[in-house]
């Protein structure tokens, strides 16, 4: 299989770290987000780690603010796309919530864009990186309906991806 990387979004609660260790089941796969180091950032300042919409919102901002200061986050999926490449994994999964970075992390890594949405999830919209989700015309959409779906749909995704070169694979 021809090093694949995946640029992951969905609303919180969509689904996606799931989807992704479903994948593992099938295939050498990194799962990284864009916002680890960012977290790191929050942890030393206080952030508990709950995701509620008040850290949401604090989080996205703090995202917004290493980006415009050093652009931390691109910087740090450099990194992890560098690691990648060298490493014997299949799949690299990085989360992006924004969609000009989704954009930018596209161009740069040739990489392909996922959106797992949860049927009868409402989406977060009460800050930006996480109201901006289904804005963007991703390559695969995955609908997650019940666990035993995800896993099947997981299988076939990494099947698909297996099969063909997704370069060569056209937008939906």
């Amino acid at each position: 299989m021809e090093k694949q990387i995946i640029i992951i979004n969905g609303t919180g609660g969509s689904g996606k770290d799931t989807f992704v260790e479903y994948c593992m089941k099938y295939a050498k796969v990194i799962n990284f987000s864009s916002i680890d180091k960012v977290k790191e950032i929050a942890t030393l300042i206080g952030w508990d780690g709950e995701k509620t919409e008040r850290n949401r919102k604090f989080l996205s901002d703090l995202k917004k603010l290493t980006t415009e200061y050093n652009d931390m986050a691109f910087n740090s999926i450099k990194d992890a796309v560098s690691n990648f490449e060298v490493s014997d994994n299949e799949i690299l999964f990085v989360h992006i919530r924004e969609p000009e970075e989704i954009a930018r992390a596209e161009n740069s890594f040739n990489a392909k864009t996922l959106l797992v949405k949860r049927v009868g999830h409402s989406n977060i919209t009460t800050n930006y990186s996480d109201a901006n989700v289904d804005n963007y015309d991703y390559d695969f959409v995955i609908e997650n309906t019940t666990l035993e779906d995800l896993d099947k749909k997981a299988n076939i995704f990494v099947e698909n991806l297996k099969k063909y070169n997704t370069k060569k694979l056209q937008k939906k």
